[in-house]
């Protein structure tokens, strides 16, 4: 664990209502003792579960914020990325992986494309290809049911063999990751939801169940993912760190 406040690049949208994204992450983070430094990439006047929501795509300003931390010489020990307003901004964040890259870094992808089997009003196809593109350059990517069958081109299941969840779970990790979570999961015989994780580095499969709640709750996956690598940082190993944030 290195010594002193950790800091994180923070790549999110900022929803005005509705916990979600930004809102979620900065406190979440803060209240682990580490420095969030949020590159906002869409301002929304609410998360994309409300209709009629404004979008205020902000690719054209992202650059110039890179730009000025990179001229300040800024270094972070993590960088997070999640919702993403455009594929243009695939490109910038993959760019800002290589450029402020550093020894022991973690990079997260929260691969933020829909849930329940259908994709937010925000994405398209072309969203996904290049989220795939951005999930290999990562160390943590923590899909949920809907967004891993994306980023493996499968077909969404709602129950999965066990058997099928590990190979799905390796299959993410051979994309580039080395630790792999997938959110939301059901297993055949099981009767509840899980959590199910993988290291491609010890080979070690993970499962956390968990009570299944006929209900939607808006920004729990941002809450999971921060927590989760908050703990990280704060020098959890990995299981821990998945117990905490479930």
């Amino acid at each position: 664990m290195q010594k002193g406040v950790q800091r994180v690049a923070a790549i999110h949208d900022l929803s005005g209502f509705g916990k979600a994204s930004l809102t979620i992450v900065i406190p979440v983070l803060s209240a682990m003792g580490i420095q969030v430094c949020p590159l906002p990439t869409a301002i929304l006047s609410t998360h994309t579960g409300f209709e009629n929501f404004t979008f205020l795509d902000l690719t054209e300003q992202m650059g110039p914020i890179i730009n000025h931390w990179k001229n300040l010489k800024i270094r972070f020990d993590c960088i997070y990325s999640g919702f993403l307003g455009s594929s243009k901004q695939i490109d910038i964040v993959s760019n800002f992986f290589q450029e402020f890259s550093r020894k022991d870094q973690l990079v997260a992808v929260d691969p933020v494309m829909g849930d329940e089997g259908e994709l937010y009003p925000t994405m398209g196809s072309e969203m996904v290809k290049k989220m795939r593109e951005l999930v290999c350059i990562s160390n943590l990517t923590t899909p949920n049911m809907t967004e891993a069958s994306l980023l493996l081109g499968k077909p969404m299941k709602k129950n999965m063999e066990r058997e099928e969840a590990k190979d799905w779970l390796q299959e993410l990790a051979a994309m580039g990751p080395r630790m792999v979570v997938i959110t939301s999961a059901a297993l055949l015989g099981d009767g509840s939801m899980c959590v199910l994780a993988y290291d491609r580095e010890s080979d070690k499969f993970w499962k956390i169940q968990h009570k299944h709640v006929p209900a939607h709750f808006a920004g729990t996956g941002d809450m999971f993912t921060s927590v989760l690598v908050g703990s990280l940082l704060q020098g959890e190993n990995f299981p821990v760190s998945i117990e905490r944030a479930v």
